[in-house]
């Protein structure tokens, strides 16, 4: 199987988008890096790992990123978690890793939604820290989105909470009454 990037990036949400997000002092932080990141201005943190609890807007901040990137020129993949495991435990199958390779090496920005979900799975751990390093080393931007910090996420390898930890780790907190309003709000329009 060859893996196709197109297929992955016709994933993003549409409604997904910056303009389409509420800023407030629960996601500033989060917002003002991924839209450096997204602009292709080289901050001075790789990666950016994202971590709130459900439904905060983590996957709409990746989603953000990607579109804006993409419509930069940045080859761009967004991929779950899930969809990381899934494609590495194919390749460890049929025991031909190049295409799994040319799909999560060959990008010049990686964003990963919900990686809580690799923790306790050694194998696929192993495969996203060589993939990790890999995209590091040629400085290439990697996204990082969970529902926790990554010091707290069960049974993850020392070495990538050492990494995740490596850049930017910024929280989205629950949002007060004002950023609720303002979430129900455009969400109404």
């Amino acid at each position: 199987r060859h893996f196709r990037l197109e297929d992955d990036i016709c994933h993003l949400n549409s409604k997904f988008t910056f303009k389409s997000m509420v800023v407030d002092r629960f996601n500033r932080i989060a917002h003002a890096a991924a839209y450096s990141i997204a602009e292709g201005i080289r901050p001075a943190f790789n990666p950016l790992f994202i971590h709130g609890d459900m439904g905060l807007g983590k996957t709409h901040l990746l989603q953000a990123i990607g579109h804006l990137a993409n419509d930069s020129g940045m080859q761009v993949l967004y991929v779950s978690s899930e969809q990381f495991t899934n494609d590495y435990i194919e390749a460890s199958r049929s025991k031909d890793y190049r295409p799994f390779r040319e799909k999560y090496r060959s990008v010049d920005m990686l964003l990963v939604d919900d990686i809580q979900f690799i923790g306790g799975k050694h194998q696929t751990q192993e495969g996203f820290f060589h993939t990790f390093n890999h995209l590091y080393n040629l400085n290439k931007q990697i996204v990082i989105a969970g529902d926790r910090h990554p010091s707290d996420i069960g049974v993850l390898d020392p070495r990538l909470i050492s990494r995740f930890e490596g850049g930017l780790v910024a929280e989205i907190s629950n949002p007060n009454l004002n950023g609720r309003v303002s979430i129900l709000k455009t969400k109404c329009k």
